[in-house]
Formats: C-alpha cells, sequence, structure tokens
C-alpha cells in the first residue's frame, strides 16, 4: 500500500531517534500491530512501518463504550495515512470483576499469537509494581519482553510526543483514568509517591529490575531444560528453584495449560517427588501421580495427560 506524502519517514530525526531504542524486527517483516488509537499504540504504528515491517494495524473493540466504534475509525485513518493495512475485530466483554484481564484475554485472542504491543517503559515499571503486589517470582519480574513489547525502551511522554509532533490526534480513554482498576491507581498513586520518596524518577529502576530478573529467568529456564521432572529422585534432589522452573516448563509442555501453577501447587507436585505422598492435585483439574519412581500428570478423572 503505498504511503501519503505527509509520512515522515525514517529519516525525519524525532523518528529516527525513538526507532534506535526499539527493538523491531527485521525490515519487511509481516506483523500485527494492536492499535487502540491512543499515542502508544499510534506511536506503535508509526514506528513500525518506519522501521519498514509490513504492517497491519488491528483494532479490537470490547464494545465497553459507546465512542469505541469512532475509535476503530481513528484507527483505520491513521493506517491508510503511514500506508499500513487496517482491520477491526468486536470482541465483546461484559463489565463485571476482573474487567482487565478478562479483556487483555479476549484481546489476545482476537489479535493472534505475535501481535505488537505499544507498552512503554513506563507500563514496564507499571508491570513490575503490579506483580509485587502479588507477590511474584523472578519470572514474573521480568514483566513484559521486547519481543512483543518493542517500545520498552521509550517512555509515555515520548510517544505522545511523536503524535504531536507527526499532527496525530490519538484518542484518549477515559478508563485509564478510573481508579478502580489497579494499574490505573499504580500509575497515578503508587508511582508519584515511589519517585517523592526515592527523590528520583523510579521507572529506570524499576525496568532494570525486570531486565535482570527475566536475564535470571532464562538461565534457570535453560538449566531447567536439562532437568527431568518425571525423575521423582532428580527432581526432589535439585535445587528447588531449578527444580519449581523444571516443574513449571513440564506444566506448560504436557497439560496445555495457559497459567503455571502458584507456589503453593508446585509445593504438592516436589511433595510427590520427595515421596511424602504418592499424589497430590495441584491445578486447573489436574494432579501429580508418582509410581515406580516416575511422575505424570493425570487429569482429575484419572486420565493421564494427552489422553491415555
Amino acid at each position: 500500500m503505498p504511503r501519503s506524502e505527509r509520512w515522515p519517514d525514517a529519516t525525519d530525526p524525532l523518528v529516527a531517534s525513538l526507532l534506535a531504542r526499539c527493538c523491531f524486527p527485521a525490515p519487511t517483516t509481516t506483523v500485527t500491530c494492536a492499535v487502540s488509537g491512543g499515542p502508544d499504540s499510534s506511536a506503535l504504528l508509526v514506528l513500525a512501518v518506519a522501521a519498514g515491517l509490513d504492517v497491519t494495524a488491528v483494532h479490537v473493540d470490547h464494545q465497553l463504550r459507546d465512542e469505541s466504534a469512532g475509535e476503530a475509525l481513528v484507527v483505520a485513518a491513521l493506517a491508510q495515512r503511514v500506508g499500513a493495512r487496517f482491520r477491526s475485530v468486536a470482541a465483546p466483554v461484559a463489565h463485571g470483576s476482573d474487567l482487565e484481564a478478562r479483556a487483555r484475554s479476549v484481546r489476545h485472542a482476537a489479535l493472534g499469537p505475535g501481535a505488537l504491543f505499544g507498552h512503554t517503559a513506563d507500563d514496564q515499571a507499571e508491570t513490575v509494581v503490579l506483580r509485587l503486589l502479588r507477590g511474584t517470582g523472578p519470572a514474573g519480574l521480568g514483566a513484559m519482553t521486547a519481543e512483543r513489547h518493542p517500545m520498552l525502551g521509550l517512555r509515555r511522554s515520548e510517544t505522545r510526543a511523536l503524535c504531536e509532533h507527526l499532527g496525530i490526534d490519538a484518542v484518549h480513554d477515559p478508563t485509564n483514568d478510573l481508579p478502580v482498576h489497579t494499574r490505573n491507581r499504580v500509575r497515578a498513586e503508587v508511582l508519584p509517591l515511589m519517585n517523592d520518596v526515592a527523590r528520583r524518577d523510579v521507572v529506570p529502576l524499576l525496568c532494570r529490575l525486570a531486565a535482570l530478573s527475566s536475564e535470571q529467568a532464562a538461565l534457570l529456564e535453560q538449566l531447567a531444560a536439562t532437568l527431568d521432572p518425571t525423575d521423582a529422585r532428580a527432581l526432589a534432589g535439585a535445587p528447588p528453584m531449578l527444580a519449581s522452573t523444571a516443574v513449571r516448563r513440564w506444566w506448560r509442555e504436557e497439560t496445555g495449560e495457559a497459567l503455571p501453577p502458584d507456589a503453593a501447587a508446585v509445593r504438592r507436585v516436589l511433595h510427590v517427588a520427595t515421596g511424602d505422598v504418592t499424589r497430590a492435585d495441584v491445578a486447573a483439574g489436574w494432579r501429580v501421580a508418582r509410581t515406580a519412581g516416575r511422575l505424570r500428570w493425570e487429569r482429575a478423572d484419572g486420565s493421564s495427560a494427552g489422553g491415555s
């Protein structure tokens, strides 16, 4: 699709300076960008095209607000301006508890695997704080990765400056201001208080924590790949953190469940490995059992993973 003459390519000084701190795939790679019409996702679309990618902008409409249909038109116009394809997907979500989590799950399903998101360093810092509040471990503190979130090296103020520079009239979602959502309170209350207490901007510090935690988690994953989690003796004899990582890895591979078992559930698996019990309920209708020194996953009805 030809680009508009108004499109400032990668030689635009501001675009070039921001691109240098992003982690987009190689030029000509076909990508899907999640674009709500806000400044962050609008910047994602602009920068992805400037990076030479083959871009489809996808607007997912949860139909939670009357203005959402009009916002899809805003995204469509921006996509046309920069020379990207556009697709709108209706993915209704009902109001109620866990709205953010349910909307995120539906949105990711609608976008498909590998979609890119316009999250910035500020979003990364918020995610780290949210996960700390939930008692996460090192893998969780790793938060978002550049593979799906190529703008983690940018600040939210910079995406807004880019939109202003390019004359993009970005959408403002009023739900981002509502204190009913925990992330909004972290953004509006917790991080400003942390800045005040630390007498500095804590976002880079939290992002550094995320990067270090991600590196640690990646190393543990590599080591866990060498450990056979079905070997009860080997699992019981491994360092607890390595054993826990191996159990979660095994869980993902064998059960197909999206969410990993929590720490208490992993401990139940390790109790079976050490011989304290011969079987234990773990999570999501799965239990682990031991026979002749070997562990296996079973469903609650007694069938094994894979239906055998």
